[in-house]
């Protein structure tokens, strides 16, 4: 399946899940530090109040991760070397599963990932909001999304409004004269995208479907409470760090800074002239946010960068490891801040925010955006799947199983540009069910 095929319609879609019968799903992370491949058995489950969207129980029945090589903030650098790590990934995951991968939903971290919001409206004439007048008002907010040099990942109805009245989940059956939509759209650069389809396709696999890291580790990260009232996910990882916000049970926003875990450790392969594995295993053993009295009594072992064997390790306070820590991770913190500012969807977010991705993991991180941010604050795991090994039970892994959780939320989407599919995923439950079957016949 070809991103950029014969029909020039863009990115690749999903084939709506069955709600009757179970599915099995492979999904690939591409990340700057590692590379996760993961197989999910999705089985039908009853409609109950914990994560109500889902449509499907999700089990983990194969894994295979990687150290990441060829891939630099997010973007592909060497697609050689990506290539053959993508290749160790999906072939470990396929034994452990005992069945063969043949296409997979990827993730996307690079491609200046962008959020806008578009609002569209129609004449209803005092008439019944029908479905045709949905599919046009969906279609006319799409259009303005559409340019040549990016592609649309996601296209989600974040709200509808009747006569001005705004916050209508639903129009279908109502009366007015206007019925206006707000569409959040994501997109992505198509030479981004295209090169993580040509990586895929070189280790003879197709592409299903391409999702935004940030929706997807915030699918994986956030409890109901938070995607209803409203949250931020933070996903720090390796390379980049993204900000993903959910309200009213829907993703509103994304963005992404090219800044992540492997920035404090170059940081510290530099302040303390140190090779950068060396700088890994300080960062994760004595890296901290959060300076001690203790810090600088106690000495740290420091090795070399030369390979003369006669070099003596250097002995260094551990304060000085904290300082060089605490400030790329302020630094970081302060840039989400501000971009949360700017998007002006600091309101909405309110006070809760969810850290998720490798790097939330370092000592006195919580405490230290807390400080900066000035919000709750909590690491968030990956939630809603079962048969995680203990190792991938971290917030490292958040991308991955969102990545599997996704196929239950696509239906929420319209691409007019995907030739427009809101496939019925969950059958008949969801809010946007109804609009599926003329969404499947129009688009």
């Amino acid at each position: 399946m070809s991103l950029f095929g014969s029909s020039g319609l863009g990115l690749p879609r999903l084939k709506p899940l069955s709600s009757k019968r179970s599915h099995v799903v492979s999904v690939l992370d591409i990340g700057s530090s590692k590379i996760v491949c993961m197989i999910g058995r999705l089985t039908p489950r009853k409609e109950s109040q914990i994560l109500p969207n889902r449509t499907h129980n999700v089990e983990i029945i194969g894994i295979g991760h990687q150290r990441s090589r060829g891939v630099k903030s997010g973007v592909i650098a060497d697609i050689d070397a990506v290539e053959s790590v993508v290749r160790l990934a999906v072939d470990a995951a396929e034994r452990m599963a005992g069945l063969t991968v043949d296409s997979l939903i990827v993730n996307m971290s690079a491609g200046r990932l962008t959020s806008d919001v578009y609002t569209a409206s129609i004449d209803l004439g005092g008439q019944e909001v029908e479905a045709s007048d949905l599919r046009k008002v969906l279609v006319a907010a799409s259009q303005q999304s559409r340019r040549q040099d990016r592609a649309v990942l996601h296209s989600l109805p974040t709200g509808f409004s009747l006569d001005g009245e705004q916050g209508i989940r639903d129009p279908l059956s109502m009366y007015g004269d206007l019925l206006g939509v707000d569409m959040h759209v994501v997109t992505a650069e198509r030479a981004a995208l295209k090169n993580i389809e040509l990586c895929v396709n070189r280790a003879h696999l197709s592409v299903e479907g391409i999702v935004a890291t940030p929706y997807a580790s915030g699918l994986a990260a956030l409890v109901d409470d938070e995607v209803e009232l409203g949250c931020a996910a933070i996903d720090m990882g390796g390379g980049t760090t993204t900000i993903s916000v959910f309200a009213e049970g829907k993703l509103v926003h994304t963005d992404a800074i090219s800044i992540g875990g492997h920035h404090v450790t170059t940081d510290l392969a530099r302040g303390l002239s140190t090779r950068i594995e060396d700088a890994e295993r300080l960062k994760v053993v004595h890296g901290s946010a959060i300076a001690t009295a203790a810090d600088e009594r106690d000495l740290i072992s420091v090795p070399p960068i030369g390979e003369d064997d006669r070099d003596q390790p250097t002995q260094v306070p551990r304060a000085l490891v904290t300082r060089i820590v605490r400030a790329r991770l302020e630094e970081t913190l302060e840039l989400i801040r501000d971009r949360i500012q700017k998007s002006g969807f600091s309101p909405i977010v309110g006070k809760r925010v969810v850290l998720t991705g490798g790097a939330s993991q370092l000592t006195g991180l919580p405490d230290t955006a807390r400080r900066i941010l000035a919000r709750n604050v909590r690491i968030g795991r990956p939630m809603g799947v079962s048969g995680l090994p203990t190792a991938a039970k971290g917030p490292a892994f958040s991308t991955a199983v969102g990545l599997l959780i996704y196929p239950q939320v696509a239906d929420m989407e319209t691409h007019s540009e995907q030739g427009g599919l809101l496939s019925t995923l969950g059958g008949g439950g969801g809010r946007f069910a109804r609009m599926g079957q003329w969404l499947k016949e129009s688009f």
